[in-house]
């Protein structure tokens, strides 16, 4: 019924007009002689309950209909066709068209019935059809109303459902996202770093291969060394993403603040001396302290990659109260003096995108721009939130 209701209300209107059918023919053996012709009453039949089969889909001209050839029928008495089908049309009007629409009805319904009965009473029956007349109205009402209230009901939890599956999938999207970035933030910062530092060793190697074999030797272990870093820390991301433990902790532990100094290392053997400067960060979150790590790594790649040859890099991490300042700075770029330091965030590539949103993530700040006095500094400040 309610997934094909046309076939349901069609099944409906074929019972109720054979069992009108049925009347007619056991009046006919009874020799009845205010009986019409059966070429009128069955015409007169099939009108009163066709249009019961789109009570659902056009509620109001249906019943309309209804209404006007059940005054036929029933003055002709063929049956209860007349009776059932304006009790079928006023629960309808009240479930699928509203309750004033379905006050109309039923002051359309009393008004011809009232007509009716006026010009042929029946006799010594007057009140018993009155009475029948209410009671039919007030339980088809009832029954409208209840089923138009659980209708209601249903539509009000299936808009629901519709839009908690809705935040869901959304919710999910987002979360697959974050993922994605977070997962691309990783790749960049392992992949630029390590990619930088081996084509600034392969670069001096081949230069030095002849007139210095021991220098190209010492770059091609930096090279070799600087490449199962990043094939380790890939194989990390990896072991993260196939993980099937409810935490999703990696199973290599991943570099913080207290890797710098080693990354500093690295930097100095790929050609570019740093000077580092950090406070005892021992009790930094696990996030922040990755972040930090992440940041200055950006940094002093891009100096590695941008700043030319003879370039310094100074990366000073210092930490006041809840608050953990980190400056890189370098001193390439031409060493041209600025007249002024840009106080806007620059735009960059994924690099510099990806140090924007780990600082954003802790609610911190990232400001990149020539530094005073030439080069190039990048300046972040990352609150510290210690779990209580």
């Amino acid at each position: 019924m309610r997934a094909h209701p046309m076939a349901g209300d069609s099944v409906l209107a074929v019972l109720l007009g054979f069992v009108d059918l049925l009347l007619f023919v056991a009046d006919q053996f009874a020799e009845l002689p205010e009986l019409p012709p059966w070429y009128v009453a069955v015409p007169i039949n099939i009108a009163m309950v066709a249009p019961l089969v789109f009570r659902r889909r056009s509620p109001l001209w249906s019943a309309y209909v209804v209404l006007v050839v059940s005054i036929v029928h029933a003055t002709l008495m063929l049956g209860i066709g007349s009776a059932a089908g304006l009790a079928m049309s006023i629960y309808s009007v009240v479930v699928y068209a509203g309750r004033r629409q379905g006050l109309v009805f039923v002051g359309a319904v009393i008004v011809s019935s009232a007509v009716q009965l006026a010009l042929a009473p029946p006799d010594d029956e007057l009140f018993i059809a009155i009475l029948f007349l209410a009671f039919g109205i007030a339980l088809c009402w009832t029954l409208g109303e209840f089923v138009g209230a659980r209708r209601a009901y249903d539509v009000e939890v299936e808009a629901r459902l519709h839009l908690l599956e809705t935040e869901r999938d959304q919710a999910t999207r987002i979360a697959v996202a974050e993922e994605r970035g977070r997962i691309a933030r990783e790749l960049h910062d392992v992949v630029a770093h390590a990619v930088s530092v081996m084509v600034v060793q392969a670069d001096g190697a081949s230069y030095a291969i002849e007139s210095n074999p021991e220098l190209a030797q010492r770059a091609l272990q930096t090279i070799s060394e600087t490449g199962r870093g990043a094939l380790g820390e890939l194989r990390r991301l990896l072991d993260v993403l196939r993980s099937d433990d409810a935490d999703g902790e990696p199973r290599v532990p991943q570099p913080d603040a207290h890797a710098l100094a080693e990354l500093a290392d690295r930097m100095r053997t790929a050609g570019v001396p740093v000077e580092l400067e950090t406070d005892d960060l021992g009790d930094l979150p696990a996030g922040v302290s990755l972040g930090i790590y992440r940041i200055v790594q950006e940094s002093l790649t891009n100096t590695l990659k941008h700043a030319g040859r003879g370039a310094t890099a100074a990366v000073r991490v210092h930490r006041t109260g809840d608050l953990v300042e980190v400056l890189v700075s370098d001193d390439g770029a031409g060493r041209v003096p600025q007249l002024a330091v840009s106080s806007h965030r620059l735009p960059g590539g994924n690099g510099l995108i990806g140090m924007r949103e780990r600082a954003h993530v802790y609610g911190g700040t990232l400001d990149v721009g020539p530094a005073p006095g030439g080069g190039w500094q990048v300046r972040a400040a990352l609150p510290v939130r210690l779990d209580k």
